[in-house]
């Protein structure tokens, strides 16, 4: 394609890919759209239909009467446009120069590098593969214990003969692999690992009769518990804290590992559902000041009592304060908290802050935790300013043609710092108004340094 001169997608609503941004004083309900000129792309349908025109190069703005202007880059748009052209086509055929001094490679991703392989989607998985551990034998073991998801999806008998394969599979790797599993757990939590590759011995076999005895139903939840336990292992694998976050962001509230929260929602107008209880697994070795904030916020009761205050279809939202305010306000400084944008990149050994993967020039690049989940939860925060994050979140209601895995433009944009792991699929039911009846860590806590919240109360 000779020249890009202008795209919008046939419809943008406020749910548009583009932007997760924090909410400006507004009703929740308030609706806008992206415009070429006086043109309005209106509509429901959100799918990525791209269209492009050869007239001039019309200002994209956000049409809202309490948003004075808020310029769409081109640039955004042309990435938006080729993943969708390279989504259909498989070959993207789009240049984009950014002028950034870091682009070494080309402005556009290969979207074959993107979509190559099958994404994980799980988030017990992505967590898991996500621990700063090197350790081949346990992974040997874990692959086909989670490949048993995609068995019971065959029909018929071929589903438990699929299964039966997977479960020798990771008993083999585990009898094989089990010394260089030992050998690889953290010597402080020894003892603990050890307990858990007991226990994963024993289930095992348990699991192998559940698959001779041709009991399907009980394969799942069996699945569920040896998957923890091999969790467990790997954790156990990790000695401390791998990295020093940077040296000015060291005063701030730090999740120094993993957390766990559970938030309690009260919904309303849902005859099927009066509340239910989510479990958030936090990750700090990835995110650990924006991990640390949110837990920080948490124990301070910050969320407690607060409306969903976004619920579109695409991203669930909470988190903006009664008030003038659109973050949390520090007590003990008077002035609002905010963190930097957090982002771990595959075969890195610390986050880059403060810059998204695109204005580094990574286009190629994968992040640790990627938009991959359904309920994966990321800090909000205005569109222009990359550091501006505060205690707006918003939880991903992951819909296959706006966030494709491994190829979506959120990736590398806003900082992922845990997934829902349990009742997630209740999050399509939230609806703007339901309250969060309290959040509280029910794990983890002593993995957080610098509490703020003993300090000012």
């Amino acid at each position: 394609m000779a020249a890009i001169t202008s795209c919008h997608y046939q419809c943008c609503s406020s749910s548009a890919i583009s932007s997760i941004r924090i909410s400006p004083k507004r009703p929740t309900n308030s609706v806008g759209c992206w415009r070429a000129d006086s043109a309005i792309a209106a509509g429901p349908s959100r799918r990525l239909g791209a269209r492009c025109s050869s007239g001039g190069l019309p200002k994209w703005r956000w049409l809202n009467q309490y948003d004075k202007g808020g310029l769409f880059s081109l640039k955004e748009c042309a990435i938006s446009l080729a993943l969708a052209v390279g989504l259909v086509t498989g070959d993207p055929s789009l240049s984009l120069s950014t002028g950034n001094a870091y682009a070494a490679t080309p402005a556009l991703p290969d979207v074959a590098v993107l979509i190559s392989g099958p994404p994980i989607k799980d988030p017990g998985a992505l967590l898991r593969y996500a621990l700063p551990i090197d350790n081949k034998a346990i992974r040997e073991v874990q692959k086909p214990l989670e490949d048993i998801t995609e068995s019971l999806k065959l029909a018929g008998v071929k589903a438990l003969d699929s299964t039966e394969r997977n479960v020798r599979q990771a008993s083999r790797s585990l009898k094989q692999g089990k010394s260089l599993i030992i050998a690889g757990l953290a010597e402080s939590k020894k003892d603990h690992g050890l307990q858990q590759l007991e226990k994963l011995e024993a289930g095992m076999e348990e699991l192998q009769q559940i698959v001779e005895d041709r009991n399907r139903d009980g394969v799942a939840p069996k699945q569920k518990e040896l998957l923890q336990y091999v969790g467990g292992v790997e954790e156990d694998m990790v000695d401390g804290f791998p990295y020093e976050v940077p040296e000015e962001y060291r005063s701030m509230p730090i999740l120094k590992g993993r957390a766990a929260v559970d938030m309690k929602v009260k919904i309303k107008d849902n005859p099927n559902l009066e509340e239910c209880i989510f479990r958030i697994v936090l990750d700090g070795y990835n995110a650990p000041v924006t991990a640390g904030n949110f837990v920080d916020l948490v124990e301070r009761h910050f969320y407690d009592g607060m409306e969903i205050q976004r619920a579109d279809g695409f991203v669930v939202q909470t988190g903006d304060p009664e008030g003038p305010a659109e973050g949390f306000i520090d007590p003990s400084t008077e002035k609002p908290r905010t963190v930097p944008l957090e982002i771990m990149v595959n075969g890195e050994k610390e986050p880059v802050y403060g810059a998204t993967l695109e204005e580094l020039g990574l286009y190629k690049a994968q992040t640790k935790l990627p938009f991959n989940a359904f309920g994966t939860m990321a800090m909000a925060r205005d569109e222009f300013e990359d550091n501006s994050a505060s205690s707006q979140i918003f939880w991903l209601l992951k819909e296959s043609e706006l966030t494709p895995s491994n190829a979506n433009i959120l990736d590398g944009r806003y900082a992922v710092f845990g997934y829902v792991t349990e009742n997630e699929d209740f999050l399509a039911d939230l609806k703007v108004g339901d309250v969060i009846e309290s959040m509280q860590v029910v794990s983890g806590i002593d993995n957080l340094v610098n509490p703020s919240y003993k300090i000012a109360g």
